[in-house]
């Protein structure tokens, strides 16, 4: 328990400080000149994000049919893309808008290369077709027909006074047109697969062309003939020159000659000579791996080259460190189930996201780590309490253990394999004090109790098998949590058979079952300051129980579904839930009530995790959002303590204004203070005191000039005031001196800069009845301004104001 004079202080507001969301769900990819922002496609829409941060910078929109390829020029200036709508955009890719947009070809367009100089792009069809387009202009300088089949590869001669422009087809033909001449000048004939790679060596003389028939071609573009065919024994998706002098670190010595790179079916990156064909350097393929390289990035300033895999993933390797994978962006992370802080320093988040395989992510720069050891999806995580022990569950029915060392070479590494339950595993928990054991709890509806004292954590291989100390069939139907109180003496079950059973760790007896939810219970948590049990259920309620009688103490309701999880906050004070429709709530015990409500996500929310230092909430779920929510209680009360302590500054300069009657500054603060009743009394004084002389509207030449000068925001909050006052008897004959000030300051023209000006002005003058009726059959914004002016003329003069309306 807190200490007795220990104040808490409860939270009541949190702010979305970070989202990690979906970056890339597969297609083209593409990075600016300076390798600061990754660009890739999410369906119908264009996603530009920092790479070193993670941070979302812009979202072009599409036409909601999804993207078939985009490019960006090289000076960074422009972005275009085509969808499968035939509709071609071009955004100015600074400003994050569309400056035009065109039908280019009769089918999808599947490739786009750019010119060095940023002005010409081009575009290769599904309809055969390779055209030219001016990006400025926005119209079509070329148009070549000869493939005969789907346009798959393109390259401009990167020497813009050659003018050539490369293509390749399923037609395992490349072409070599001339934009000058607008001719095919060769075209070159060798692969007996379609042409996935093309690209320019670096002194402008040679071709390389890579196929899915295995092999790479070296042609010589002056003589139009096949110098070399290097065979690469993979299917291969694309190909390019490295830049001269490449190293692959401080002791590659040896001068190479000109470089290629190579990726395809095999998952990794090799290196080989142009001249020999030979292998220089291979990557060291990725542990348990089956995805293919789609593309290749060569980023030119870091050396880096940057593989987009099939399985959505984008991983960066050094070229100067042997090919070492320095980076690792996750493109797309499906249904999230489970979450869970790992590490000394909680920097980073163990993820299972409904696939085979665990990731890690670095909180602050969102770099990613994939670990794989099950066999089938990862259901449930949990942690030691120091963060350096992941256990999961997974439905190939294995619990494993994980050490975490983020400072070790091998960061994550599984230690243990728990295996003996006959069906999935659908929770997990690992003992609070020293991680000496861990309970597992099954679809088989039993719960094992593993004794892990033996565990080598120094161990690199997964060759330990805890002995299950005891097994008891714990429930009816399947097992959702499991929860080990802070002493380790005890632990809690939660099932779908819509009970809470507490258990003796000890031998694993039951000591007693928490009936009263009426549907199946998803999430348990014991509290660390007070003997109680917190649970959440389908039933729409989150419950707190007694844990010396096993009653229910407190019932919240106000999810409009299943709460899918809850835990304590504040020192046990407040809980935070969140549930299957998509909200996230925060609690306060004491009351009852619900201090807060976050919404940010579109599905159902799986899980939550609140930080050791309680100041952050993440939630995860179906949506595939991982949303930071960051306290920010304190920095609202410090706000309101400031807005309150001006307002009792500016309350003070009011008073001292009015006190030396400066009514000038004293009615320009109450309009800033937004006090009409203080306007009121300052404006009925000077009125009825004509403090200054009787030439001014409203008594004072200096209040005229402060109204002649207000802004016209100024002067619709001062109409709205005015129709308040206009409603009084006593007040109106201040409303309609000031309302005559508007009047003559204001043209009509400047009023009708104001919304709903008719509405605000009707009813303000007294029009006779049969006047009234006549101005409401031709009230136009413009009419009732004029109309309103003149009837101010004839009131503030006396003269009768029921005359005739002329007709315009």
């Amino acid at each position: 328990m807190p200490a007795p004079d220990t104040k808490i202080q409860l939270k009541t507001s949190f702010k979305l400080s970070k989202t990690i969301d979906v970056l890339y769900t597969g297609g083209k990819v593409c990075m600016t000149s300076d390798e600061k922002y990754i660009i890739t496609t999410v369906v119908d829409t264009i996603i530009v994000t920092d790479i070193n941060t993670g941070t979302r910078i812009a979202s072009l929109e599409g036409d909601t049919e999804p993207i078939t390829t985009f490019t960006t020029t090289p000076n960074d200036k422009y972005l275009i893309a085509s969808s499968r709508s035939l509709t071609v955009r071009i955004w100015d890719l600074q400003a994050a808008r569309i400056l035009r947009s065109f039908k280019a070809h009769d089918a999808p367009i599947l490739m786009m290369a750019n010119d060095t100089t940023s002005t010409l792009v081009a575009t290769g069809s599904a309809d055969s077709t390779v055209r030219v387009w001016d990006i400025d202009g926005g119209y079509c300088t070329h148009n070549f027909r000869g493939h005969g089949g789907v346009i798959t590869a393109l390259k401009f001669h990167p020497d813009i006074k050659r003018l050539l422009l490369f293509s390749g087809a399923d037609d395992c033909k490349i072409r070599v047109w001339d934009l000058k001449s607008r001719n095919c000048l060769a075209v070159f004939e060798s692969h007996v697969s379609l042409i996935r790679g093309l690209d320019v060596s670096n002194d402008g003389n040679l071709l390389i062309s890579g196929s899915r028939d295995k092999v790479v071609n070296v042609w010589d573009i002056e003589n139009k003939k096949l110098i070399n065919t290097f065979p690469i024994y993979e299917t291969i998706e694309t190909v390019g020159i490295l830049k001269p002098e490449t190293t692959f670190g401080v002791e590659d010595d040896h001068e190479h000659n000109e470089l290629f790179y190579t990726g395809g079916d095999k998952g990794i990156v090799r290196i080989w000579d142009l001249n020999s064909g030979k292998l220089v350097k291979s990557q060291e393929p990725e542990k348990n791996t089956n995805h293919v390289v789609s593309d290749i990035i060569y980023c030119t300033l870091s050396n880096n080259l940057a593989v987009i895999t099939s399985d959505q993933n984008i991983l960066i390797y050094n070229i100067n460190l042997n090919l070492k994978r320095t980076k690792q962006i996750i493109g797309y992370n499906d249904e999230i189930i489970d979450i869970a802080y790992i590490g000394r320093a909680n920097d980073h988040l163990a993820i299972a996201t409904n696939t085979e395989q665990i990731r890690i992510y670095h909180i602050n720069t969102l770099d990613c780590d994939v670990i794989y050891g099950h066999s089938d999806i990862v259901i449930c995580l949990d942690r030691s309490t120091d963060g350096t022990l992941l256990l999961s569950g997974s439905k190939d029915r294995t619990a494993r253990l994980w050490t975490v060392d983020f400072e070790a070479e091998e960061t994550i590494k599984c230690v243990g394999i728990c295996s003996g339950h006959a069906e999935a595993i659908g929770a997990v928990a690992l003992s609070k004090k020293d991680a000496s054991f861990c309970i597992t709890g099954s679809r088989d509806r039993t719960v094992k109790y593993w004794d892990l004292q033996k565990l080598d954590r120094l161990s690199s291989t997964d060759s330990f098998r805890p002995k299950a100390f005891y097994t008891h069939l714990a429930h009816d139907k399947d097992i959702n949590s499991i929860a080990i109180a802070p002493n380790d003496k005890i632990f809690a079950t939660a099932s779908q058979d819509k009970t809470v059973k507490v258990w003796s760790v000890a031998d694993g007896t039951l000591i007693g079952t928490c009936n009263g939810h009426k549907r199946g219970v998803w999430s348990v948590q014991f509290s660390s300051v007070d003997q109680c049990l917190l649970t959440s259920s389908g039933d729409k309620t989150i419950k707190i129980w007694s844990l010396s009688d096993f009653s229910c103490l407190k019932t919240f309701e106000g999810h409009t579904n299943t709460v899918l999880k809850a835990s304590f906050l504040t020192s046990g004070t407040q809980i935070v839930s969140a549930g299957s429709d998509g909200l996230v709530k925060l609690w306060t015990i004491k009351t009852n009530e619900c201090a807060t409500t976050l919404d940010n996500h579109t599905d159902k929310i799986w899980t939550l995790v609140v930080s050791k230092d309680e100041k952050t909430v993440i939630t995860a779920g179906a949506d595939s959002l991982i949303n930071f929510w960051e306290d920010c209680t304190a920095e609202e009360m410090e706000a309101r303590v400031r807005e309150e302590e001006e307002l009792i500054l500016k309350e003070q300069d009011l008073a001292n204004f009015l006190a030396v009657k400066d009514y000038k500054n004293a009615i320009l603060l109450a309009m800033n203070l937004g006090q009409p009743f203080r306007l009121l009394n300052l404006f009925s004084n000077i009125i009825n005191e004509k403090v200054e002389d009787d030439t001014s509207i409203t008594g004072s030449q200096a209040i005229d000039d402060i109204i002649a000068s207000l802004e016209i925001n100024d002067v619709e909050k001062l109409l709205t005031y005015i129709r308040d006052w206009n409603t009084n008897a006593k007040r109106s004959r201040t409303a309609q001196t000031i309302l005559h000030a508007i009047l003559r300051f204001f043209s009509s023209e400047r009023l009708q800069e104001i919304n709903g000006i008719k509405g605000l002005l009707d009813g303000l003058i007294p029009y006779s009845e049969r006047h009234y009726q006549r101005v409401d059959r031709m009230m136009t914004d413009s009419f009732i301004v004029d109309y309103t002016l003149h009837a101010m003329d004839l009131w503030s003069t006396g003269d009768e104001f029921d005359v005739e309306m002329k007709e315009e």
